[in-house]
């Protein structure tokens, strides 16, 4: 049976916060990127069908996948300023997850046009002027120069940040692949360079897919984080926490990328201070998996039930929840 155990752990809504901190330069960052990559997406997108690059439109098409994750990201900044609710417990945190998802599924639409495209470009070469696409690429590479520069000034760790630097590194490699397929139809003339590149490209968008897939599909399944596995934090309390005789029913799992939750039930030992047991289990959490916000039941089973030292008070409650 689970005992309640008082503690002052606050979720009301000035209390206790799920979210991890936005600030208004992170927030800028991500805004001032987006506007730039997406300007000139469009900008690389007539650029390619002018010059008839496929290396541009499909660098264009990873812009597109960069601009949508820096406007996602920026959204969940948004919407991570909304306070929580009574039907919306974690806020709109999730949301993020979701058009990620989506995301994902997009960019596999956009290789598989690539590739199909390079194939019909394969068999049959089109017309390629050299000259306009190298500028583009140029300037797509300056701006993205710019972009990535910009994102890694100051406060750089914040998951969306990183997640959004990952991205402007991949669209550098587009950039300079169209660099390269225009420097060797310009001095060769040789155009199939440019469908191939472009499959290369695609190559890259379809890594970067994947990953995003994966990963939403992971949290929107409810499954466990890489760095915080079940058994490792039932090892961990029970060799490390003083108090703890056993842990049990682990759930692992995130709201959105690095918001871990947990709910765990904890067995005291005979004699232990339960308060200061629960809060070493917290700090355990916090400090070895990163688990921001855990649900503790307390289990008292068997002989220890009343053998510990908070005794008669112990045994006079039901149910505790300790986050």
């Amino acid at each position: 049976m689970q005992k309640p155990v008082p503690h002052s752990h606050d979720h009301g809504a000035q209390g206790h916060d799920h979210l991890p901190e936005v600030t208004n330069e992170n927030e800028g960052k991500i805004l001032t990127s987006f506007l730039l990559i997406f300007l000139f997406m469009l900008v690389e997108a007539v650029g390619g069908v002018l010059s008839g690059s496929l290396a541009l439109l499909a660098d264009a098409g990873h812009m597109l996948s960069d601009a949508v994750a820096l406007g996602l990201s920026y959204l969940a900044f948004r919407l991570g300023r909304r306070a929580a609710d009574g039907r919306r417990s974690y806020g709109y945190a999730r949301l993020e997850v979701v058009a990620g998802f989506v995301n994902a599924l997009t960019l596999f639409a956009v290789v598989v046009w690539i590739l199909w495209e390079a194939a019909w470009r394969l068999q049959q070469p089109q017309p390629i002027i050299a000259g306009p696409m190298f500028w583009v690429a140029v300037v797509g590479l300056l701006v993205n120069l710019f972009v990535l520069w910009y994102l890694t000034r100051g406060d750089s760790d914040h998951v969306n940040v990183r997640g959004a630097v990952l991205h402007v590194l991949g669209d550098l490699l587009g950039s300079v692949g169209a660099i390269v397929a225009a420097i060797v139809i310009w001095l060769t003339g040789w155009t199939p360079i440019d469908p191939l590149l472009s499959v290369f490209v695609s190559v890259i968008i379809l890594r970067a897919a994947w990953g995003l897939l994966r990963s939403t599909l992971h949290i929107l399944l409810e499954g466990a984080p890489n760095d915080a596995d079940a058994d490792e934090v039932v090892a961990h309390l029970k060799t490390t926490v003083e108090g703890v005789r056993g842990v049990r029913h682990v759930h692992l799992w995130s709201i959105t990328s690095g918001r871990v939750m947990a709910t765990l039930q904890v067995e005291p030992k005979p004699g232990a201070d339960i308060r200061a047991m629960l809060d070493k289990v917290e700090k355990a959490l916090h400090d070895r998996f990163g688990i921001d916000h855990a649900t503790i039941g307390l289990d008292w089973t068997g002989s220890s039930r009343c053998a510990l030292a908070a005794g008669a008070a112990a045994c006079s409650h039901a149910g505790h929840t300790h986050g």
